[in-house]
């Protein structure tokens, strides 16, 4: 069997996945590893003929097969599919996790408040806006679900008041719940990611004093 017309990264992938070197002359045959499988078909996704390798010796290349109804649907599966393999490459990288469903913000939040009840002069103002930001989060999460946010935030809260430091909110029940005995966590390098872009943005927008747009040029009459 032959494979026509694959290109480079194509053949990369596949002395990747079958443990083979890539070569590009037969003068040296016992000098190469060869790459080997246990199973070469070719298979039919949707109207296209695809040649699908099985029981590969190497699992360091996979192809995943998106289908949807439409274009749109397609391009939405690839973004969360390409979000969710960038959150599993920074966690392989930076093994810590954090607490998911709101419960990191709002120890953020809490800290941020202590700390600026401390803080004399107008920098307190900005971080108690800090704080607020923060206390956002859990609530857009839980509009997104359909659910009371202001309820559950301040039920949020009362909980990490009362030193329950894991609770977060439990989407499946529209309530909150302890993150660790639900498994919800998160990247911790992807967390601190977020907050630091999102604090450049808009320590960005707040610098901007103001917006000078060139008027456009005038058109001269009879023209």
């Amino acid at each position: 069997m032959a494979i026509e017309h694959a290109d480079s990264d194509g053949v990369e992938r596949l002395a990747a996945v079958t443990g083979g070197d890539v070569v590009s002359t037969f003068d040296h045959p016992e000098l190469v590893t060869m790459g080997e499988c246990a199973l070469i078909e070719e298979i039919m996704i949707g109207e296209d003929k695809v040649i699908r390798f099985g029981g590969c010796k190497s699992g360091k290349a996979c192809t995943i097969v998106l289908r949807g109804a439409s274009s749109h649907v397609l391009d939405e599966a690839e973004r969360s599919l390409h979000d969710a393999l960038c959150i599993l490459t920074a966690t392989i990288k930076e093994p810590r996790t954090i607490c998911g469903g709101g419960c990191t913000e709002i120890l953020m939040a809490q800290a941020v408040d202590r700390a600026a009840e401390e803080t004399p002069g107008k920098k307190a103002l900005a971080m108690a806006a800090f704080a607020r930001a923060l206390r956002q989060l859990p609530a857009i999460v839980a509009d997104n679900g359909g659910y009371d946010s202001a309820e559950l935030v301040t039920q949020l809260r009362a909980a990490h008041a009362a030193g329950k430091k894991t609770c977060g909110l439990d989407m499946y029940n529209g309530a909150i719940g302890d993150m660790t005995d639900l498994g919800v966590m998160e990247s911790f390098r992807s967390k601190r990611q977020v907050l630091l872009s999102a604090s450049e943005a808009a320590e960005m927008i707040l610098r901007v004093d103001d917006i000078i747009k060139c008027a456009p040029r005038q058109r001269e009459e009879g023209h």
